[in-house]
């Protein structure tokens, strides 16, 4: 069945996700955290309780979306377009939330379709509200189903130099430590795979990349303090190479901030970000 535009609205779960201080850990060795952030990276450094990156609201996060009410499409035609999360507290270094899903829009763009999603998190130890993430799925070839575009709005970047950059370099074996945080998709890591898509090796997860740019926002604009991150939103642009270097650039007003992440030739890899903070 093609994808099915009366799907809008439709809403999943509750599901359930736990995790432990050793899958936090994981993820932030995943996204680049080393030495020098060892709140994030070890669990028994003396006066240095364990703390999670906020991104690792993406691998626990998601739960309860009713994939099965939007009809079909082609995994393989299909790019992650869009990927946002609201924290409402930071996690803790393990735990156990409740998710429910909903499919919050179907454009058709012609010769594709974006699919919208959200799903927001109940912390089931303090029956709170712990994180939401959002997330957009382009699916070449299933557009032209006669819906609507849907918005084209931009953020409009201002036209000086970045207040903050940092530069972080990806290794080459990036994408094998990430994997083991649950997405295994060959892609990242079969050579012979990566060519049938038309690609010369293995990629990087665009979430490995969205990690090293969260970590970047999180150490400049939040004082490394996850409780100060509020909200992160960005649009992916272009593959990352495991081995590539990352910049980056953020312009800052007042409790908010535009960033965007470009690779060692200036590409743009991550664009259209915004990132809301706490004083």
């Amino acid at each position: 069945m093609p994808i099915d535009p009366t799907a809008v609205g439709a809403e999943g779960g509750p599901v359930r996700r736990s995790w432990t201080s050793k899958d936090a850990l994981l993820y932030a060795v995943g996204v680049g955290a080393g030495c020098d952030e060892l709140a994030f990276t070890t669990e028994n450094t003396r006066d240095l309780p364990q703390r999670v990156l906020p991104t690792f609201a993406v691998i626990i996060g998601g739960g309860g979306v009713p994939m099965n009410r939007i009809g079909s499409f082609n995994p393989a035609l299909m790019v992650h377009g869009e990927q946002g999360i609201e924290l409402f507290g930071p996690i803790p270094p393990d735990g156990e939330i409740e998710s429910r899903g909903r499919v919050k829009a179907i454009w058709d763009k012609g010769n594709a379709a974006v699919l919208e999603f959200e799903s927001t998190a109940v912390d089931v130890r303090t029956g709170q509200p712990l994180l939401k993430t959002s997330s957009s799925l382009f699916c070449r070839g299933e557009g032209g189903f006669g819906g609507e575009r849907g918005p084209s709005d931009k953020l409009e970047f201002p036209d000086r130099p970045a207040d903050h950059t940092v530069t972080y370099a990806t290794r080459v074996d990036q994408a094998l430590t990430y994997r083991l945080s649950g997405d295994r998709n060959p892609l990242h890591s079969d050579p012979a795979f990566a060519a049938m898509g038309g690609f010369a090796k293995p990629i990087l997860h665009g979430l490995c990349t969205w990690g090293f740019t969260g970590r970047a926002l999180l150490h400049t604009l939040c004082g490394s303090d996850p409780a100060r991150f509020h909200a992160m939103r960005s649009r992916f642009s272009k593959p990352v190479i495991p081995g590539d270097t990352l910049t980056i650039s953020m312009w800052v007003t007042g409790d908010s901030a535009l960033f965007r992440t470009a690779n060692q030739h200036g590409d743009i890899v991550i664009d259209q970000g915004h990132f809301r903070f706490l004083p």
